[in-house]
């Protein structure tokens, strides 16, 4: 009888405290944790943050005065120019590009899908200097398209139209990258719903399957706009170094510090480190200001 009443009681609950003190298997002790909190700021330090601040502390070396007129050289400024323009073209094409290459492997199925996905990603695996030589053994005058500018009239090589298609290549994984994962987690589902109650096509695609990317979308056009004004490589081969005419403002910086002088080259440094921090800051903050947006478009996780 004893035994009976003893089977019948209850298991004796969990307390919160006893709940607390169980520990996570994936827990560590202090020691562990702030010996790899110090390798990861330190590495960081030796490798990001000393040589942001060298490149600062090199550029005013010689004053203010000596920052200014570095920066507002006729040269210095048409490599600005060169570069914002470039951007200005590359990203939105690779934007239209990502989208549509996106939209279609994440919801349709077709014969060469996964020959479509590998071509997005050869960029990212193959050299920027192959790149550029390759358009200019397409282009150049020898190449095998130089038919095709001489009857338009309109230089690839060694001008601005080369250096867009240099820059195009090799950023165009970026946006279609942050899409397709997402509109694959993302499914078909509310494109079938809207097409259901009577939506056509674009309505679906501007009203359903834009919003659900939108923050994947700005963050490729953030990455992607990052490294066009960033390219060296490619543009290097493909540019001719024309200096005040096909040089950016990476190429600006080589040339100048390859003429030693120093001081003017780590000045229009800054303005890309510049640059990439305004890009950064920029991401963290619309992480921070629509943190919640962002998970309900990730699906809550």
């Amino acid at each position: 009888m004893a035994l009976a009443l003893e089977t019948t009681l209850p298991a004796p609950a969990v307390t919160e405290s006893a709940r607390r003190r169980r520990p996570s298997p994936t827990d560590e002790s202090p020691a562990v944790k702030w010996t790899l909190i110090a390798v990861a700021m330190l590495f960081l330090a030796l490798v990001l943050f000393l040589p942001l601040v060298a490149v600062f502390v090199e550029a005013l070396r010689g004053g203010v005065a000596a920052f200014a007129q570095a920066i507002t050289d006729p040269d210095a400024l048409a490599a600005i120019r060169l570069t914002l323009t470039v951007a200005a073209i590359a990203v939105p094409v690779n934007l239209v590009f990502g989208l549509c290459a996106a939209w279609a492997i994440a919801k349709f199925e077709f014969t060469g899908k996964t020959l479509l996905t590998t071509l997005i990603d050869l960029p990212f695996s193959v050299s920027p200097v192959i790149a550029g030589l390759v358009f200019v053994l397409l282009f150049g005058a020898q190449g095998y398209f130089h038919w095709l500018v001489q009857a338009t009239g309109i230089p690839i090589v060694f001008a601005l139209p080369g250096i867009v298609l240099a820059t195009v290549f090799v950023t165009l994984p970026f946006v279609a990258r942050e899409l397709i994962p997402l509109m694959q987690e993302q499914g078909t589902g509310d494109e079938e719903a809207a097409i259901s109650l009577g939506a056509n096509g674009w309505q679906t695609f501007r009203r359903v399957t834009l919003p659900n990317v939108k923050w994947a979308l700005l963050y490729g056009v953030l990455l992607c706009n990052a490294r066009a004004m960033g390219e060296f490589g490619a543009v290097a081969v493909i540019s001719g170094k024309i200096r005040g005419e096909t040089n950016t403002m990476p190429l600006h910086v080589e040339i100048l510090y390859n003429e030693y002088a120093f001081s003017a080259a780590f000045a229009v440094a800054t303005l890309l480190a510049l640059l990439a921090l305004v890009t950064l800051c920029l991401k963290t903050f619309l992480e921070w200001r629509y943190a919640g947006d962002i998970k309900a478009s990730r699906g809550g996780h």
